[in-house]
């Protein structure tokens, strides 16, 4: 069968320049590629025909052969089999036809920003600095842009060149057929770039590991779990990307005497049978010092008293919760035997009546058994 003409297959002009030649290569590339045409022999023919075109007019010097001999003639070598893919300036063309297909996704700008590392600290704080909020310094190892190279990882006055083994991309990639595979190039580790004389201070990475204190303000309210977040105190980006954030998360301490219950605490307090038969005002530690709380007459045991607003503040900065109290009234032991007389005396005058709670229980006792 014989040939067409180079030209009229990619339908561009005999004065068409390197630019043309690829513009009209990706366009028809696109159209005819077989992995867009599965199973349609005609394009799969198509194709082999505009990629033996691009591989002949791309390439200078078989250029010059084909348009002084054309097909036939001391040129006729060159005129290729169309199935020769990924060599000379035709896989530059392959590259880009094939980021058309996917987006860009098998290569990567080695050179774009790149952001810093976010970064997690877990700091241990008392029940009462939860309660009333502190401020702590904390030591936070991170990657810092290293002073000497402004994070070039270069000399001072000296730079880097495109890495000669994948001209800058980071990755190779090695075609087969319709098949191309890209691997991150291990002469530059995908930078892209080498740098020819590496900073004495970082080794050309562009970053140190430094400890760098920050003062943390903890709010009020706080509770194990909690985190607060510092933009822009992770570490340093590279290539002029932004520094990540700082995450702190908190571990609040158990306390020996109260409990928290969401914003509320809880505390248990001992009173003396007396205090719980005839009521008194007592005195009862709180996270604010100390609050007066009154008993009254014939509190029992396992009674909650509270006191409002005593308990922990809300984070947001609204209400408090309350501080409940729970009584436990204290059996004396180890009476002497004038205490013993006055409390057998008080027994023989009482009456069911100072004991509703008793006298209630024995009630439905005689009810279920009838």
């Amino acid at each position: 069968m014989e040939k067409q003409d180079y030209y009229k297959v990619l339908g561009i002009s005999k004065n068409a320049n390197d630019e043309d030649i690829k513009r009209a290569y990706r366009q028809l590339a696109k159209k005819y590629h077989p992995d867009l045409n599965p199973g349609d022999k005609v394009s799969e023919s198509k194709f082999k025909e505009i990629n033996e075109a691009c591989q002949i007019l791309s390439d200078p010097e078989k250029r010059a052969y084909y348009d002084q001999y054309g097909h036939v003639g001391p040129g006729a070598e060159y005129s290729g089999s169309g199935t020769d893919f990924g060599f000379g300036g035709f896989s530059e063309v392959f590259e880009n036809i094939f980021d058309d297909f996917f987006g860009g996704a098998t290569t990567r700008n080695t050179q774009s920003e790149e952001r810093g590392s976010d970064l997690r600290y877990d700091l241990q704080i008392s029940f009462m600095d939860a309660a009333h909020g502190v401020e702590k310094t904390i030591e936070i190892p991170r990657l810092e842009i290293c002073s000497n190279c402004q994070g070039s990882g270069s000399k001072h006055g000296t730079g880097t060149k495109s890495c000669p083994k994948c001209s800058g991309r980071g990755q190779v990639r090695y075609s087969q057929g319709f098949f191309s595979i890209s691997k991150t190039c291990d002469k530059c580790r995908g930078e892209g770039v080498i740098i020819e004389s590496p900073c004495d201070k970082c080794r050309g990475q562009g970053r140190i590991k430094q400890e760098r204190k920050i003062v943390l303000k903890v709010p009020a309210g706080v509770r194990t779990g909690s985190h607060i977040k510092l933009a822009r105190e992770g570490e340093s980006g590279r290539r002029g990307g932004s520094p990540g954030d700082l995450y702190v998360v908190l571990h609040v301490d158990t306390h020996p005497f109260f409990q928290r219950d969401e914003n509320n605490i809880i505390c248990e307090m001992p009173v003396t049978f007396l205090q719980a038969i005839l009521g008194d005002v007592i005195e009862v530690p709180g996270i604010d010092g100390i609050n007066e709380l009154k008993i009254p007459q014939g509190t029992q045991s396992g009674s909650i008293l509270k006191l409002k607003g005593k308990g922990f503040p809300n984070i947001n900065g609204y209400n408090r919760g309350d501080q409940l109290i729970k009584i436990t009234v204290e059996i004396p032991t180890n009476l002497n035997e004038r205490q013993k007389d006055l409390l057998r005396q008080f027994a023989q005058i009482s009456t069911d009546d100072i004991h509703p709670i008793k006298k209630t229980f024995l009630k439905r006792i005689k009810e279920f058994f009838k």
